[in-house]
Parts: structure tokens; C-alpha cells; sequence
């Protein structure tokens, strides 16, 4: 599912959206995890809108980053996207995804390559929100 890509090897547009992703990272709200993720989304107008998880000590109150940049892409007036990258620390030695309620409300903006990284950005995995929830509900 997830193809594994040197990060110098990627295209500088790709480059660029992950250290937008890295640099969010550093601006979440995370005092209670202490798990910092950050999002970045790439408009079809070549804008970058960024994101990253925002805690509350009431846990369902909090926002992921994925949702957090889609959100801000929205009040901006985007929504069509090209890629979207998010960066964050492995679980379990596995590279972090969009949670199901990232996926679904991606879906809603079609499909586009996704970049998950760490903050070190040596591997890179692409995938796809197709891929990631290949049975989306819609109407």
C-alpha cells in the first residue's frame, strides 16, 4: 500500500508541501499527548494551507491536523487540492496515517497523493486517500 521514496529524490513541489508539514508540526497544541502532527495541502492554485492537532483536555474536542488544514483551505476559499503531507512520529514503528475521520472527510475533496513522513524526513511513504479508505461512504 505505501510506496517508500528517498526525500531528495521527490519533486521540489513535494519537497516543499513536507517541510511545510514539518514546520506545522512544531505550531501544535499538544499538551497532553505531547504527539505533534502536522498537515500541509497543496490547491489546485499552488497555495499551500497548513495544519496541525490541536488537544483539549475534553479529548473529543480536539482536532487533528488534517482537518485542521482542510479546514483552514475552506475559510480561505480553496477546495480542490493536488497532495496533501503529513508529518509525525512513527507508533509502534509504523509511519502515522490519517485517522478514519481524516480519510472521510478528505474523500469528500477527492482523490490526491498523501505524504507521510517523520521529522526526519529521510523515507517518505505515498499513498492515496483512495487507497487509504477504499470503501469511503458517499451519496
Amino acid at each position: 500500500m505505501f510506496n517508500s521514496i528517498e526525500f531528495n529524490t521527490l519533486d521540489q513541489d513535494v519537497q516543499e508541501l513536507i517541510r511545510e508539514s514539518k514546520n506545522a508540526r512544531e505550531m501544535s497544541y499538544s499538551p497532553y499527548s505531547k504527539f505533534k502532527v502536522g498537515a500541509a495541502l497543496r490547491c489546485q492554485d499552488g497555495t499551500i494551507v497548513r495544519g496541525c492537532n490541536i488537544e483539549n483536555s475534553s479529548y473529543p474536542v480536539g482536532t487533528c491536523a488534517e482537518r485542521s488544514a482542510l479546514s483552514t483551505a475552506i475559510i480561505e476559499g480553496k477546495k480542490k487540492f493536488i497532495a496533501l503531507s503529513v508529518v509525525a512520529d512513527c507508533v509502534d514503528n509504523k509511519i502515522t496515517s490519517p485517522c478514519g475521520m481524516c480519510r472521510q472527510a478528505l474523500f469528500e475533496f477527492g482523490d490526491m497523493p498523501i505524504y507521510l513522513t517523520t521529522p526526519s524526513m529521510e523515507k517518505v511513504f505515498k499513498t492515496s486517500v483512495n487507497e487509504l479508505l477504499p470503501l469511503a461512504f458517499h451519496f
